[in-house]
């Protein structure tokens, strides 16, 4: 009897990317050079927003989704922060408030008017301080409204309750800065990956470690929860400085259940995860592909499908909620590439082939909506709730009817765990104390010249003095 390779029937095996026509994208558009780990670009189905490279403070621009072609210079921006802008993310619930967070050490709330910014925006609905060195990373919690998750370089997460404008609880188990977080279906457990090589799944409200894995031989750098199986994937680098991905039992960490090697550059790896079709998407930093995967529930769990390919290389990439895709043209994910050479965002839908033309119900089950399943106090009192689902066929265009209202706020301590965050500052690294020694070298230069001038005024005034005292007049 011959061999026959295993044949493995799926309805996504022949998912195609298709880039947008050129009118369709978003050109000129001053990309962040900024170096940090993230996308620099957030979308729903209304706004894209991306940061921008400014002179001084930090910035980021909200373009109406429509609105494509190229967009001006002196486009109007969002440009409160203080320092460089690190992380944006839009609220899943509300589609006109937008987390940003900054070098400035703040995050910062912003709502963004009917139509998009008709001038520019310096004033935040509101203003965020707990973190006492700059804020990587922001995510908002996928079930309960106005719940907000943020970690900054002092090794911390903080839990924001923005109905209140304050820090409710304090994650602080992490011993280096944070790379990536990330919540399961439900948002009752947190996953994180951290500059001390550590995967961690974490209970949100109570900060207590569930599960570790110390990643020596797959050193992690980014984590995704794969829907409600259970399962973890972790994108990282082998011993060996390969590309790897890694998948995990949430409930075991000793082991990975898979290791895989993907290539042999340096980028990092982005994994991508799409709950409903159970497909894994992975791009890299700095390439110009995506490879995507089916994920199985048995082994080998990770079925490899087919790869989009582009000349471009990728700074970044944005994703849009299930509800602003074309279900008319079988779309099932759709990325904003962030081309930073050209200065562009190139919409890449990802298309299943059909000949029908109606609605696909298999490629489009029930997908979690824009209405919180809890709120605040709720999640906060230990409620857990799966998230309230919705059709694409008949909902997928209805808009959430919730405002935000931030709170009032007066200046005061931030005391989290009996713990004041600001008074309580880390010692400082070697980099920032370099930092703070050459600003001081500069103000002290600064300060010197003054003085010269001032020298070099007075002696003016005294000769001039001198010369109307021996003036013939005064004689």
């Amino acid at each position: 009897m011959s061999w026959r390779p295993q044949y493995r029937s799926s309805k996504f095996r022949n998912v195609y990317g298709k880039v947008a026509s050129r009118e369709h994208c978003f050109d000129g558009i001053p990309i962040t050079k900024n170096v940090h780990d993230n996308h620099f670009c957030a979308v729903n189905a209304r706004f894209l927003a991306i940061v921008t490279e400014s002179a001084g403070g930090g910035s980021f621009l909200v373009i109406p989704i429509q609105q494509t072609g190229r967009i001006e210079p002196n486009y109007p921006k969002v440009c409160g922060h203080q320092g460089n802008v690190l992380d944006i993310k839009w609220n899943p619930f509300i589609e006109n408030i937008i987390a940003s967070c900054s070098e400035d050490t703040s995050v910062r709330i912003w709502e963004i008017p009917e139509g998009g910014l008709k001038r520019n925006m310096t004033e935040a609905v509101l203003e965020l301080y707990g973190h006492s060195r700059r804020v990587g990373l922001v995510e908002w919690h996928p079930t309960t409204n106005n719940i907000l998750f943020s970690a900054g370089y002092d090794y911390k997460v903080l839990i924001w309750n923005l109905d209140i404008g304050e820090p409710v609880k304090m994650i602080d188990c992490h011993t280096d800065v944070i790379l990536c977080m990330s919540f399961n279906t439900d948002g009752s457990l947190l996953a994180t990956t951290c500059k001390d090589k550590k995967l961690r799944v974490v209970e949100p409200r109570s900060g207590r470690v569930l599960q570790e894995a110390s990643c020596k031989n797959h050193r992690v750098s980014r984590v995704v929860f794969l829907g409600s199986s259970k399962r973890l994937l972790t994108t990282g680098v082998s011993r060996w400085n390969t590309r790897q991905i890694a998948l995990w039992d949430q409930e075991d960490l000793s082991m990975p259940l898979i290791e895989e090697e993907i290539d042999g550059l340096s980028g990092l790896l982005f994994p991508f995860y799409d709950a409903d079709t159970h497909m894994l998407y992975l791009a890299g930093k700095g390439d110009g592909n995506i490879r995507y995967y089916e994920i199985g529930s048995e082994k080998p769990y990770l079925s490899y499908l087919m790869e989009f390919r582009s000349p471009a290389p990728q700074k970044g990439l944005g994703v849009m909620p299930k509800y602003g895709l074309d279900v008319s043209a079988c779309e099932v994910f759709r990325f904003y590439k962030l081309i930073t050479l050209k200065g562009l965002i190139e919409p890449i839908s990802m298309i299943v082939p059909r000949r029908s033309e109606t609605y696909q119900e298999d490629i489009y089950p029930m997908t979690p909506g824009t209405e919180p399943a809890l709120t605040p106090d709720e999640w906060l009192s230990g409620v857990n709730r799966d998230p309230i689902l919705m059709s694409l066929k008949e909902g997928y265009k209805k808009t959430s009817k919730i405002v935000f209202k931030a709170p009032v706020k007066e200046k005061k301590s931030v005391v989290v765990n009996g713990i004041d965050l600001l008074e309580n500052v880390p010692p400082r690294t070697e980099n920032e104390l370099l930092r703070m020694f050459f600003r001081q070298q500069d103000e002290i230069r600064r300060l010197k010249e003054e003085l010269s001038q001032k020298d070099i005024r007075i002696r003016q005034l005294q000769l001039e003095l001198k010369n109307l005292r021996n003036s013939p007049k005064n004689t």
